[in-house]
Parts: structure tokens; C-alpha cells; sequence
């Protein structure tokens, strides 16, 4: 273990090195992604390879900070499985039930609080994953006092005009966003010829000014089915890899920025 380094990876320590770098602005962080269907043109690792991605590159950008900034960074090793209930009626999609996924969340957190750590980001790249972690952050809250930080990538302000807003609003899944990251993250695992434009029934049902959508201020529960046929949602064909490039440095910087508010927020506002 190099002192000299502020992000660690939980795995790669033994307990009593872990226990030595665990100070008052420690922050863990806990990858949470899914590994279910993405279309034709999309792995299965999909929210696993962009969570992975966007947080490699912010770590990249904290450990750039130096021992200057507050607090070693600890990422522990990724829950690749998650809540996937909406895309089981699909080949591939492995899921957890919503009550085992906030148990395993509960489980780890409590673990990171046993080592000392009280400040833990859950940084989630899969929307499913949402209302878990959602209920999990605040069990962990009540029962060991921590700050619990829910940070999912699709919920941060994309960079201006980096795709068309009816594809930002109605490509939730398997579109222009997803896989113009992929096309830079991991472009071998894209199959181009695939690449298609799934018209979401959400958008059909707001260009026809229906006053209920599965999304929105009042949405209704739904399948990925429900939303089109093939399970993807948006314009995959408007992806290129330089949009992607694009799209992983913002949505990185913000979650770097995100890991160092956790680790100078003041914990006794926490009664």
C-alpha cells in the first residue's frame, strides 16, 4: 500500500492497513449497477460498464487532488446485481428482489461502519436501483448515525447540448446516452449493426398531449415492455463516441465533486 495514495480499494487491503487509513473524512463508496437486457446492440454489462467507467475516471481526478483535499477515498467492490424487476420478462436480465437488494445495501454499510467510516456515498448507475437505495440510505441513517449520499449518474445535469432534450427526457434505457458512453467506455461491446431507434410510448403519449405518463410528476409503475417492444428506449443511432467522452467527463467531474462534499460535510449536523 502506497501512504501516498488517496483512493484505495477495499479489496486490495488487509484489515489492519484498512483500519490505519480510516480517519474523520474518510469516505467509502459503493458502486451499485444491474446486469440485465439492453437490446440488441447493448451487453448486459451495460449499467455495470458505464458505473464502473464514470467512477474510475472521477477517482482518477480526486487522487489528481492529493492528500491536499480531506479524506482517503475507499471504494468497495461493486454490487454488479440489482434491482431489475421492470426487465425480466427479457433473456439475460438478473435481478434481486427489492427486499434483498436493500438488505445486501444495509448489510455493506453496516460493515463500512464497523471500520469507522462514517461518511458513504452510494454512487448507482442503474435507475431501477433508485427506490432500493433510497430506503437502504435511510435504514443506514437511523442505525449508525452516517451520512448516506444516494448519487445516481442519470439524475446529474447533463452538459449543454450534448443530445436532443426529447431524447435526454424519453431515452431512458438503451439510448443515445447509454450508448454513446459505451461507444467510448467499452466500443468493442457494441454491435453497430444493431443500432436502432426505439420510439418510447412515454414520447408517443406526450406528443399526443395524454395527460398521464409513465414518467413525470405523477407516473404510473411500468415494464420496459411497456414502454416499447424490443425493452430499449431513445435514439441509439445518435450515439458517437465523442458525445460519450463528453458525457463521462461531466457526469465524472460531478461525482468527484459529490465524493468531496462528502468528505468535508459537517458530520454534527447529523442529530
Amino acid at each position: 500500500m502506497n501512504d501516498a495514495q488517496r483512493v484505495l480499494h477495499w479489496q486490495d487491503l488487509t484489515g489492519p492497513e484498512l483500519a490505519a487509513r480510516v480517519e474523520a473524512h474518510t469516505v467509502a463508496v459503493l458502486p451499485l449497477a444491474a446486469i440485465e437486457q439492453h437490446g440488441a446492440h447493448l451487453p448486459l454489462s451495460t449499467d455495470l460498464d458505464i458505473g464502473l467507467g464514470l467512477l474510475a475516471a472521477a477517482t482518477a481526478e480526486l487522487e489528481n487532488h492529493g492528500l491536499d483535499s480531506p479524506g482517503t477515498v475507499v471504494v468497495l467492490p461493486p454490487l454488479a446485481l440489482g434491482a431489475s424487476l421492470e426487465h425480466t420478462a427479457f433473456c439475460g436480465t438478473l435481478s434481486l428482489m427489492p427486499e434483498a437488494a436493500i438488505g445486501v445495501i444495509e448489510a455493506l454499510g453496516e460493515a463500512v461502519s464497523r471500520a469507522g467510516i462514517r461518511r458513504l456515498v452510494l454512487f448507482n448507475s442503474h435507475g431501477g436501483n433508485k427506490a432500493v437505495i433510497d430506503l437502504a440510505a435511510l435504514k443506514l441513517r437511523a442505525a449508525h448515525g452516517m451520512l448516506v449520499v444516494k448519487a445516481n449518474y442519470f439524475r446529474f445535469a447533463p452538459p449543454a447540448e450534448a443530445l436532443p432534450a426529447a431524447e435526454l427526457r424519453h431515452g431512458l434505457h438503451g439510448g443515445a446516452l447509454e450508448t454513446a458512453m459505451m461507444l467510448h467506455l467499452a466500443p468493442g461491446k457494441v454491435r453497430r449493426e444493431a443500432l436502432t431507434n426505439a420510439v418510447s410510448e412515454a414520447q408517443r403519449q406526450a406528443d399526443a398531449g395524454a395527460r398521464l405518463g409513465p414518467e413525470g410528476d405523477a407516473g404510473y409503475a411500468w415494464m420496459a415492455q411497456d414502454l416499447h417492444p424490443s425493452g430499449v428506449t431513445g435514439d441509439a443511432t445518435l450515439a458517437d463516441a465523442a458525445t460519450g467522452s463528453r458525457l463521462v467527463a461531466h457526469f465524472a467531474a460531478r461525482l468527484a465533486e459529490v465524493i468531496e462534499a462528502a468528505a468535508e460535510f459537517d458530520l454534527s449536523t447529523l442529530r
